[in-house]
């Protein structure tokens, strides 16, 4: 009869265990109030030098710019990016893509669509910033790998001068996207 309540009880444990492990990796409750659904994925091109984006009233605009020049392997990663919980869209390579806000915080988030090469680091990163009306805002999402720093990939987001932005939105292509189904 003890084997039976001790099979009964470690039976019990077992089902806890799932269940605890099934919620901590539950996939469907975004990384940063910026990301979107974890499962989404996009179709992206590029094509176009940098140009000038005629400004929205009553809106900011915000332009992120994905470098890849220190990702040194290939394929690149396509970048999702989201703002306030919903994807709006993704980059590929050496890209950017705009989109406009309303005033006030916003949060922003970069993700790898899927993981281009394993290893330590970051492959999701989060910001968020206050949007003024009528003005630009630059974020540079930075993926890095290294083949002398085996192991070692990285995806950074960071805010960018204006001036820094403007030029590097005339060097790099246009990304457009859209959601796969």
């Amino acid at each position: 009869m003890k084997t039976i309540r001790i099979g009964v009880v470690a039976f019990g444990f077992a089902l806890s265990s799932l269940a605890l492990c099934a919620q901590a990796t539950d996939t469907s409750a975004p990384a940063a109030p910026g990301c979107g659904d974890p499962d989404a994925k996009f179709d992206v091109k590029t094509g176009g030098a940098g140009h000038a984006v005629e400004p929205k009233p009553g809106k900011a605009t915000v332009y992120m710019i994905e470098d890849d020049s220190d990702f040194n392997s290939v394929p690149k990663p396509t970048t999702r990016i989201g703002v306030d919980g919903k994807w709006i869209g993704a980059t590929h390579g050496n890209s950017y893509l705009y989109f406009f806000v309303d005033p006030g915080v916003h949060h922003l988030c970069a993700s790898w669509q899927r993981t281009v090469v394993t290893g330590k680091g970051h492959q999701t990163e989060a910001a968020h910033f206050s949007a003024e009306a009528g003005e630009a805002y630059y974020f540079e999402v930075k993926s890095l790998f290294f083949f002398d720093q085996p192991g070692q990939v990285d995806v950074s987001l960071t805010p960018l001068d204006g001036d820094e932005g403007q030029l590097l939105v005339n060097k790099y292509r246009l990304s457009t996207s859209q959601a796969k189904r």
